[in-house]
């Protein structure tokens, strides 16, 4: 995608952080965005950000975890705007502890926000886009924990894997339709996710994890030396205009990326370990691709047909 101006662009958690930086980008290259929110203490500073230099915004108060929110939140925004070609599944949450003194309700309110916000964004808008039938690009933001993993991260770290595996496949299925998919995989920002735990429904309170002023103060002095989210976001539009798959703009990442890829490729046998077995799995695999490429065009010819 090259040309920004004029299309419509819904961002969850638009009114802060890595999200606020994506729109204020987004706004300057002629974009009408969406705010979408769970803060409305955010919403009405940002929004007043945009009202200030008459930049076209619309803000939502909008749970992600809320379908039926999520799905008027998309009705809302055609009525606005018009029909979006801009997906940015931006909201998270995090919170840190000892992995094997976690709760089932720090699993369900990470994994729910982090990844099924990011379902419920693809299942609300990927419809719509297809039939719209004029292309788009999804940004899903994973992060560079979707890479590497580490005990008190451990179920954040999970809920960017499946958003890292969820965004690579999604990329391929949309392809035919011109729709361009990335995934944001951010190291530091500059951001109040230290906050997050503020938004945390009442039913998931029980956690596992110790919080208190002392633990807030220093998540937020590692966050204020993070990357500013409208720098991050400038490195997202150029991924978006050249449909790049990952965007990590962290030099430092290499290091730690080389040695997990190092030690994943170490593990595997050699390439001529295995000639008999390693025929037969590509060719049954071959066999099943074939089969699924002639019901998907018997399918399409159906559904064609009067």
């Amino acid at each position: 995608m090259e040309d920004f101006k004029d299309k419509v662009a819904f961002i969850t958690g638009g009114a802060s952080g890595v999200g606020l930086g994506q729109a204020k980008v987004l706004a300057g290259l002629g974009v009408k965005v969406v705010l979408a929110d769970i803060r409305q203490d955010h919403l009405d500073q940002a929004l007043a950000w945009f009202r200030e230099r008459a930049a076209p915004a619309h803000g939502i108060r909008l749970d992600i975890t809320d379908r039926a929110a999520f799905a008027r939140a998309a009705d809302e925004t055609g009525r606005v705007f018009g029909a979006v070609q801009l997906l940015f599944n931006t909201a998270g949450v995090s919170a840190f502890g000892p992995l094997e003194k976690s709760t089932y309700e720090d699993y369900d309110w990470m994994m729910g926000v982090n990844f099924g916000g990011v379902v419920n964004g693809i299942q609300t808008f990927v419809p719509r886009m297809i039939a719209y039938g004029k292309g788009g690009h999804i940004v899903n933001t994973a992060s560079l924990g979707a890479f590497n993993s580490n005990d008190p991260a451990g179920i954040y770290c999970a809920s960017k894997f499946a958003v890292r595996g969820l965004t690579e496949a999604l990329r391929g299925a949309l392809a035919r339709y011109n729709i361009g998919v990335s995934c944001l995989c951010p190291a530091n920002v500059n951001t109040n996710i230290a906050e997050a735990t503020l938004t945390r429904p009442a039913a998931l309170s029980n956690t596992g994890y110790p919080l208190n002023d002392e633990i807030l103060t220093s998540l937020r002095t590692i966050y204020s030396a993070g990357m500013d989210p409208v720098q991050l976001a400038e490195h997202v539009m150029k991924a978006i205009r050249k449909n790049q798959l990952y965007v990590i703009p962290y030099p430092e990442a290499r290091a730690s990326l080389q040695a997990g890829f190092d030690a994943v490729l170490a593990v595997l046998p050699p390439e001529d370990s295995d000639p008999q077995g390693v025929s037969r799995r590509q060719a049954a695999m071959a066999r099943f691709i074939q089969e699924r490429e002639k019901r998907e065009k018997r399918e399409k010819t159906s559904e064609k047909a009067p």
